[in-house]
Formats: structure tokens, C-alpha cells, sequence
């Protein structure tokens, strides 16, 4: 098996609102935590940019830590270069407030509303600077869960998306077996039901390096043609 440089993300990101409360999400990191572990043990050098969460770091990954969207974003620019593959699976907030208060605000003070300015979209940013990059992006759902993972798949030029569905009887975060499709190249579909997070890294960690060795070869047959 080739070795490839990884990044990858995880966790989510926190927007501070005052200095006590902030807007997040529910990840937990452990999709994220369980790629970065799998691929050093499959012999990758990787790099985790994480999010706040409460888990151990992989051995052998460099460890990045970062809050909010913004941090991760100047995270993955600095540290993409050079890399064989991003996978982003970081929960980033898509919203953060317009201003932070510098002390705790009191609830009697506290606004009927929150103005809102918009994150931005580190996986689209990827897409459209990869180059020969392989790029996978995960998004979660509660409905139309083919159609929507498709549709940002092709948006954000990604070679892989993992797809998750919220549903009524739970999500897919934490440590427990979920279910997910991973949509590949081509319209390629795999589907998993009731698997452990460790077991999805897997899956997707040997689609990538089938498609980096098939990308390589090819770029070694057209190199050898042109001689």
C-alpha cells in the first residue's frame, strides 16, 4: 500500500456568542477520530485538525486544535500543501454572530435576536483548489438524502461524499454503529447499515487509495506513452 499525506477534520466548530455561550452542533468527533487512527495504523502520515471535543488524539497524528469555522478554515489552508488527500469530516457551523459581547451577557439583557454572518465553506474552498488533491466531504440529512449528498458531491467538486440520514429514532453521532452511503466517482454507490465508525474509515480509506493508485498508474502510462 502507497502511504499518502492526509488531513483531515473533525469535531465541530464553536461560535462564540459572549464569553459563556456559543452556537454549535452535536458532534462528537469520533467519525473524524476514527479516520485519522485507521490511517496511521494503515501506515498514512496524517494530519487531525479537531474541533472541541472530549477524546483521546490517535497516536501518531499531528494534532491541530481549533474553535471556530474561521481557525479551521486558516487550518486547512496552511496545512493542505503538499497533501495527497483531504477529508473533511468536521461538523462546521455554516452560521456565526455578527459580533461577540466581551463580558457575559445577562439574561434580562439578552436580545430577542442574534444577527448572523455566514461561515465559509471550507469543502467548497477545497474543491475548487485541489488540483490532484483527493477530496471526500461528509453531509448529513433529514430528507432526500441521495438527491441532497449528490447535489453537494457535484457543488463542492468532491471525489467522495459520505452521506448520513437523521432520522426520528436517532443520529448518527457518537460512538455507535450508523448507517451511511458513501457516493464515489462516476455515480458509484456503497451502502452500510448499522456499522461502527472504525469499519466506515475503512471503507473509505481503501476507496481512496484505489482511486490515488489508479490515478497514478494511469499517470504513469501516459508518461511512458509520451516518451
Amino acid at each position: 500500500m502507497t502511504p499518502l499525506k492526509m488531513l483531515v477534520t473533525a469535531g465541530p466548530t464553536r461560535e462564540a456568542i459572549d464569553p459563556v455561550r456559543f452556537i454549535a452542533n452535536h458532534s462528537t468527533g469520533c467519525m473524524g477520530y476514527a479516520i485519522a487512527g485507521r490511517a496511521v495504523r494503515a501506515g498514512h502520515e496524517v494530519t487531525l485538525i479537531s474541533g472541541p471535543v472530549c477524546l483521546k488524539p490517535p497516536a501518531g497524528v499531528r494534532m491541530i486544535y481549533i474553535n471556530t469555522a474561521t481557525e479551521m478554515f486558516t487550518g486547512v489552508k496552511r496545512h493542505i500543501r503538499g497533501k495527497d488527500c483531504l477529508i473533511m469530516a468536521a461538523a462546521v457551523a455554516d452560521f456565526r454572530p455578527v459580533s461577540r459581547a466581551r463580558q457575559k451577557i445577562k439574561k434580562a439583557d439578552m436580545p430577542n435576536a442574534i444577527f448572523l454572518d455566514r461561515n465559509p465553506d471550507i469543502l467548497e474552498w477545497a474543491g475548487a483548489h485541489k488540483k490532484g488533491l483527493i477530496l471526500a466531504g461528509f453531509c448529513m440529512e433529514t430528507q432526500d438524502l441521495l438527491a441532497r449528498a449528490r447535489q453537494k458531491q457535484v457543488s463542492k467538486n468532491a471525489d467522495f461524499m459520505v452521506a448520513n440520514k437523521i432520522t426520528g429514532t436517532g443520529a448518527p453521532f457518537g460512538p455507535l454503529p450508523t448507517s451511511v452511503v458513501i457516493l464515489g466517482p462516476g455515480g458509484d454507490k456503497l451502502f452500510f447499515k448499522n456499522v461502527s465508525k472504525g469499519k466506515i474509515a475503512d471503507i473509505l480509506l481503501d476507496e481512496i487509495q484505489r482511486m490515488w493508485y489508479k490515478k497514478k498508474t494511469l499517470g504513469a502510462a501516459h508518461r511512458d506513452a509520451l516518451a
